[in-house]
């Protein structure tokens, strides 16, 4: 009797489990009535908000829709969460409509010097953690710069999992005082929660390029702990020229409530074309 009462147990757990809501990453969330832009290539367009839905259409990266609707639907396709969006668009002189997965759509998009750079997530990819022997899930984010319609050159980086994908923002900076920089471009993602890690990605363009910096990641948890990592560029307060600083501050309180703080700095050197740690 007790073996078939937790049996039964298991199975009502495993069923609301089963039935719990899925919610749709902060970063894929779009206002009806405005503008957006295709990120992923071949983006289908699709007769209802369902995978099985028909096909009507597809779209390239950097096509420009406006978003229609929100549907109720959230797909999940590996860490990332979407609904779908009715949306119109142009093509070939007419105005047509259908659905998409929101995921398919940028976080952000910004243009310059008549280059539009689009930041988004692509895929999802598994990784090991060599020091645990586990498997974890990846998202993978890029941004591209695209001139008309012609893809010029694209960065790939990582973003943590489908947490951290709270809030998401896209940006064009100053050169930094780098030499031979056009200018800099920063994607942000975020987790609301305490714990949850953010990442920010610091790209470099120049001559058509974009070269990617390391990664910087902060997370913090009330004040017991935390740990924030930043660059110091040539243009900031205590900045070199020809170089960025990397500066990292990791704080953890211990059981007596008394603050165990660790510092690291190291230097990166730039050439006008790349860089090396120094």
């Amino acid at each position: 009797m007790k073996s078939f009462l937790i049996t039964l147990l298991l199975f009502v757990v495993q069923f609301f489990s089963a039935q719990e809501e899925l919610y749709a990453n902060g970063v894929f969330n779009f206002e009806e009535n405005k503008t957006q832009k295709i990120f992923t290539d071949q983006t289908r367009v699709r007769q209802q908000p369902n995978v099985s839905a028909q096909i009507l259409d597809s779209l390239q990266s950097n096509q420009q829709v406006s978003i229609i609707k929100k549907d109720d639907t959230v797909l999940q396709l590996g860490q990332r969460n979407s609904n779908w969006y009715k949306v119109s668009y142009r093509k070939e002189n007419k105005t047509l409509e259908g659905y998409i997965w929101g995921a398919n759509l940028c976080i952000g998009y910004r243009n310059k010097n008549g280059y539009d750079f689009l930041f988004g997530i692509s895929k999802t990819v598994n990784k090991i953690d060599k020091n645990f022997n586990q498997n974890y899930k990846q998202n993978i984010a890029s941004v591209k710069v695209v001139e008309g319609n012609s893809l010029i050159d694209e960065v790939f980086f990582e973003t943590g999992s489908g947490e951290s994908l709270s809030y998401g923002t896209f940006t064009i900076e100053s050169n930094h005082k780098l030499q031979n920089v056009d200018f800099t471009l920063k994607a942000i993602v975020s987790g609301e929660a305490c714990g949850i890690a953010g990442y920010d990605q610091y790209i470099l363009f120049k001559d058509k390029k974009l070269i990617s910096l390391p990664q910087l990641m902060n997370v913090g948890d009330a004040d017991v702990y935390h740990h924030s990592e930043e660059f110091i560029f040539p243009n900031d307060k205590g900045g070199i020229p020809n170089a960025f600083i990397f500066k990292m501050e990791e704080m953890e309180k211990d059981e007596n409530d008394k603050e165990k703080v660790k510092r690291l700095s190291k230097t990166y050197l730039w050439n006008g074309s790349s860089y090396k740690l120094k």
